[in-house]
C-alpha cells in the first residue's frame, strides 16, 4: 500500500468541533473523518462529471 501524505491543515476551533462530533457519532478519528468527507465530496463531485459528460454525449445523439 503507498505512504499517506502527510497534510497540515488549519481549521476554526467551531469547525473542529463540528467535525469531532461528527466522526464520534460514526466511531472515526478526526483525521479519518475529514479523509472521509473529502472521499466523499470527490466521489460526488465525479459522479457529476460523469453526468454531464454523459448528458452532452446524449444531446450529440
Amino acid at each position: 500500500m503507498a505512504e499517506k501524505k502527510t497534510l497540515l491543515l488549519r481549521l476554526s476551533p467551531k469547525l473542529w468541533e463540528e467535525i469531532s462530533k461528527w466522526a464520534e457519532d460514526e466511531f472515526r478519528s478526526v483525521n479519518g473523518q475529514i479523509e472521509y468527507i473529502i472521499s466523499e465530496a470527490l466521489r460526488k463531485r465525479n459522479k457529476s462529471a460523469h453526468k454531464i459528460v454523459s448528458d452532452s454525449e446524449d444531446a450529440k445523439d
